[in-house]
């Protein structure tokens, strides 16, 4: 096969590369590098990068391992030798001491005086919520990309779309056990979200916050918590209800908060907030759902009213780290969503009618960034672009 048949540029219609990355390419810069003390810095740091890259898989597996046979929250209750780690765990020793070995490398665990102890990042691990459902979760990611090559070909049909299926309309609710797994995993992580967003976000002035997509209320009891004055609603699916209806019960917000079960899909959004939040929502969605929920936000809002997007977002022309390797892959495994830039959601907004749009990066963007807008006083979506 022809490389112009196999899809290759031809050299003529190729750009040159930059100086740096024409080094890059020279092995004998790289032993020179390695030869000058001055030098061998450049070497030995993007060596252990790419190593780095290279044993990304085998630290998420690992990591797996230490959460499932529950060795973090053995040393949670103090020091121990490895017997009594190996014992419990069902696992030889001489296996269990290098899984040990591979926490220590992680800097989650260490080993002093031939006792085993977490370490401070092994405990924040622990505490930080959602971190050990999201851990527990993975290998519904990792078995569909066993075969990475098929997957970006879209050659495969991935089991994490079926894990959400309520991505896909009402229908998938109907499985109450589908919707508490969902509802349990983003719970566990809502915390940590809502924290950032409220951070991010000044909700002083706002009267009413409704909260579409927002499962089991765990934003807006944080919302509600920081603002013991504002009166909430929480727009989301039937089989959610109970479970937000018992947090607010619990929280003492019973009173202040209205819960409507319906599908932004098909049901109307209700009237009467002067601020509505899409937390962790948008993502979800292919290009043309959102859409749809953007100018059914802008019609639910006053002339005036504010809309909050609050969700990992893609670094766009400067891809992010975390944003950009996870949370891209898992949104097309998902099949339905993918992961958006800030600057593409505020164009998405504007085209709902929405204006004065500002985006605030996230000072951790792997758990959230934020976009806010107000609903333009020009009704008509198409002047506002």
């Amino acid at each position: 096969m022809s490389d112009a048949a196999a899809g290759a540029v031809p050299p003529a219609r190729r750009g040159r590369q930059p100086w740096a990355v024409r080094l890059g390419l020279s092995p004998r810069f790289h032993a020179f590098c390695a030869r000058v003390p001055g030098l061998r810095h450049i070497a030995r740091s993007e060596g252990a990068a790419l190593f780095d890259i290279v044993q990304g898989f085998v630290q998420s597996q690992a990591l797996l391992a230490l959460v499932e046979l529950r060795v973090l929250h053995r040393l949670a209750e103090g020091p121990v030798p490895l017997s009594a780690l190996a014992g419990p765990a069902g696992v030889p020793a001489e296996r269990m001491a290098i899984l040990c070995k591979a926490g220590a490398g992680l800097g989650l665990m260490a080993c002093r005086r031939g006792m085993w102890r977490l370490t401070v990042r092994g405990a924040a691990f622990l505490t930080v919520p959602g971190l050990e459902a999201m851990v527990r979760h993975h290998p519904v990611l990792y078995r569909d990309l066993a075969d990475p090559v098929a997957f970006f070909r879209g050659e495969t049909q991935p089991e994490l779309a079926g894990f959400w299926p309520y991505v896909f309309g009402a229908g998938g609710a109907a499985d109450p056990e589908l919707a508490a797994r969902y509802s349990a995993l983003m719970a566990d992580s809502q915390g940590l979200v809502a924290a950032d967003t409220l951070r991010m976000v000044d909700l002083r002035g706002v009267r009413h916050l409704m909260d579409v997509g927002g499962g089991t209320g765990a934003f807006l009891a944080a919302a509600g918590t920081a603002h013991p004055a504002l009166r909430m609603t929480l727009f989301d699916l039937p089989a959610v209800v109970p479970a937000a209806t018992a947090r607010f019960a619990a929280a003492g917000m019973a009173g202040r908060v209205e819960i409507v079960a319906g599908s932004f899909r098909d049901d109307p959004l209700p009237r009467g907030a002067d601020a509505v939040s899409l937390v962790r929502v948008l993502y979800d969605h292919s290009d043309a759902t959102v859409a749809a929920l953007l100018r059914a936000v802008h019609d639910a809002l006053p002339a005036g009213g504010r809309i909050v997007v609050s969700e990992p977002m893609s670094g766009g022309d400067s891809p992010d780290p975390a944003t950009d390797v996870y949370f891209s892959v898992y949104t097309l495994a998902m099949q339905t969503g993918r992961t958006r830039s800030g600057a593409e959601i505020a164009r998405m907004l504007v085209q709902a009618g929405f204006s004065d749009v500002k985006t605030i990066a996230g000072f951790r963007p792997y758990v959230t960034s934020v976009v806010t807008a107000a609903r333009s006083f020009n009704t008509d979506p198409q002047k506002s672009v």
